[in-house]
């Protein structure tokens, strides 16, 4: 009895306890859910007040804001402009390049000057010289005897050229008469001789672009070797081609000399004042166009070029003004006013045009010692034993500036203005023409030594002892005559020793050969092989030919620099 007791307790307890256990998952769920809505009751009130709280701030920041508060916010808020270090500096330096412009421009313009002025002083003083001396070898050959095959060397036959046009040409502008020109040209209106003028200016450029190969063509068909005396009647066409330009174009600038003239003179002054405001046309012309540094180097030569012929035009006008007043010279401090305003607006278009045009191309203004070396170049290398032409035709093709037709214009003037009368007139006219001739000497004397050390300066002493670069029909002829066979290969060596060699010589020799053999071989000939890459090879020739315009070299840039915003 006694253990089905126990046995009875214990399962009691057992039954009790399970139960228990079975109660106490249920209770711990009602608490955790129990706990879980007190803390979403807690968030939703801290919630609710954080809400009041940005509200609450939102009212207090509107009651704060006032026409005081914003001024002050204004007058005390800072900013830094480290931030952007790149971007001020660059804007600083353009500035620093603006202000460099007028003083680098000027030496451009101060250096180029004095190289026209040396060519133009050229016609009138060893120009003469020269022709006298050739006259005398060619009149006293006969006794001497012939040493050679020619003549008169190449050179000598160029200035006789230049010496009988200068003389025809010289007799034949008397025939044009300056007074009826000038009374006929002060009849128009205003805006007739404004129109003109500015017709004058691009005939006088493109007379200019076309003048020069019709002088290079006579020079070239009078000195190349002819195998047939026939082929010596080539040069008369070319010599009375040469001569119909230099008479027109010494005609175009007389008529362009005497609307200066007439504006000059006229009353009130408005002629002036709008040929003057021409000039500040030019910048908007110029100013908004994109310009390399080939582009800009055309450009200021252009810019030389036009000055130095500007300075000329003066003079002419001068000269006719103090004829009519009986050269009084209270009458030139009448027109000293007007010269100094037509030059000063000359060079101030000028620096204003250099100025926007570096800025905006963001051209650095070192560039123009580049040009000013360049120009050196040219008359270093003129000077040299082996040169292949002459300096005033080096200027000439290089800035588009042909002194024949101005000097023949002047000379038609002074002689027409000046009269020599007397012993003593006599006199004081071979003292000034040795004063010239004085001039001349020590210009070029200054200008050379000048040159050379701007050449040492650009560091190009090298391009001295190189060969003269050849034509480019001459470069076509070899490309043709190369293109089945193939082109004998040089060594580096040899090459140098050519180019020195070059230099050391005093003229050139004559070859009897064909004279496009002797021609330097482009890069583009050794690709020339065989008939069966022709098409492949003229395909990379013109893709070198691209690569190489667009990195042109100062050096070949010539005389189309007259289109100065011209752009390759």
């Amino acid at each position: 009895m006694a253990d089905t007791v126990a046995a009875g307790l214990g399962e009691e307890k057992e039954t009790e306890n399970g139960d228990k256990e079975k109660e106490k998952p249920a209770g711990s769920v009602r608490t955790n859910s129990e706990k879980s809505n007190n803390a979403s009751e807690t968030t939703e009130t801290l919630g609710f007040y954080g809400r009041n709280a940005v509200n609450q701030e939102r009212r207090r920041s509107l009651s704060d804001l006032s026409l005081v508060r914003f001024i002050s916010a204004e007058l005390t808020r800072g900013y830094f402009l480290e931030h952007n270090e790149a971007k001020y500096t660059e804007r600083r330096e353009r500035v620093y390049t603006c202000m460099r412009i007028p003083r680098e421009l000027e030496k451009l313009m101060f250096f180029g000057f004095f190289l026209c002025l040396d060519a133009f002083l050229y016609i009138f003083t060893l120009l003469p010289m020269r022709v006298i001396l050739a006259l005398i070898r060619l009149t006293t050959l006969p006794c001497c005897g012939l040493n050679g095959n020619r003549l008169l060397q190449p050179a000598q036959v160029c200035d006789v050229l230049k010496g009988f046009i200068m003389v025809i040409c010289y007799f034949m502008m008397h025939y044009v008469d300056y007074s009826m020109m000038y009374h006929l040209i002060r009849g128009q209106s205003v805006i007739k001789l404004y129109i003109i003028y500015n017709m004058l200016e691009v005939a006088d450029r493109l007379f200019s672009s076309f003048g020069q190969d019709i002088l290079d063509a006579l020079y070239w068909t009078a000195t190349e070797p002819k195998e047939k005396k026939r082929a010596h009647i080539g040069v008369i066409p070319h010599f009375f081609m040469a001569v119909l330009y230099i008479i027109l174009h010494a005609i175009l600038i007389m008529v362009q000399a005497t609307t200066l003239n007439v504006a000059f003179n006229s009353h009130n002054k408005s002629l002036l004042t709008i040929m003057m405001s021409n000039n500040f046309v030019e910048i908007k012309g110029s100013v908004f166009k994109k310009f390399e540094k080939n582009n800009l180097f055309q450009m200021s030569n252009s810019d030389i070029k036009e000055r130095f012929t500007n300075y000329v035009l003066l003079l002419i006008v001068c000269l006719r003004n103090m004829e009519q007043f009986s050269w009084n010279p209270d009458h030139l401090w009448v027109l000293f006013p007007d010269v100094c305003m037509v030059i000063a607006s000359e060079i101030a278009v000028d620096v204003v045009k250099h100025a926007f045009i570096t800025k905006f191309n963001d051209i650095t203004a070192d560039v123009y010692s580049e040009y000013r070396a360049s120009l050196a170049f040219d008359l270093v290398s003129s000077r040299q034993k082996n040169a292949y032409t002459d300096y005033s035709d080096t200027v000439s093709r290089r800035m588009g500036f042909i002194p024949l037709p101005l000097a023949v214009l002047l000379t038609r003037v002074v002689t027409s203005s000046v009269k020599v009368q007397g012993s003593l007139a006599f006199v004081c006219a071979v003292l000034f023409y040795l004063g010239i001739i004085t001039l001349k000497v020590l210009n070029s004397i200054v200008l050379l030594g000048k040159s050379c050390l701007y050449v040492k300066e650009a560091k190009m002493e090298e391009k001295l002892f190189q060969n003269p670069p050849a034509a480019t029909p001459g470069k076509q002829a070899s490309k043709s005559k190369n293109k089945f066979t193939n082109p004998p290969v040089f060594p580096a060596d040899d090459l140098a020793n050519d180019g020195l060699s070059a230099s050391i010589t005093s003229q050139p020799v004559h070859r009897s050969e064909n004279p496009s053999s002797a021609l330097p071989n482009s890069n583009s000939d050794q690709f020339l092989t065989t008939p069966d890459a022709e098409e492949k090879d003229i395909t990379s020739d013109r893709s070198e030919l691209k690569h190489r315009t667009a990195k042109k070299d100062l050096l070949e840039i010539d005389r189309f620099t007259i289109c100065g915003n011209r752009i390759d």
